[in-house]
């Protein structure tokens, strides 16, 4: 509650701010993801990008996240952690970052397709 109040006492400016921060790393993120033709959620008001694999054919989401951190150099949360359903196909991907981790982050998935015909 304290910490609540003292929110509420930030000027709208602060606000402001954040929310243009926030805006800015979605489209950086999420324009590059739509450049590869990758399919994801567009965050509402997220940090986070779910992105869907299934066209890799992906039926372990763990096991990708796992090869997607050894082969392409990004880490990702399987999206099944986030769901009482049977849901493997999905990946998390945050993007409250610098710039220059997202730009990093979109150069290495660029390569996805390309290095995704080796998964297993």
């Amino acid at each position: 509650m304290e910490a609540a109040t003292v929110g509420l006492c930030f000027p709208d400016s602060y606000y402001e701010g954040l929310q243009a921060h926030y805006t800015h790393m979605k489209h950086l993120f999420c324009d590059g993801l739509r450049q590869f033709g990758l399919d994801f959620t567009d965050p509402e008001g997220a940090y986070y990008v779910m992105l869907d694999v299934s066209k890799y054919g992906v039926k372990d989401d763990l096991h990708f996240c796992e090869w997607l951190a050894e082969h392409v150099g990004v880490g990702a949360v399987p999206g099944s952690c986030f769901f009482k359903e049977d849901v493997h196909h999905l990946i998390r991907f945050h993007f409250a970052k610098r710039d220059e981790t997202l730009q990093a982050a979109l150069d290495r998935l660029s390569k996805l397709d390309s290095k995704a015909k080796d998964y297993i």
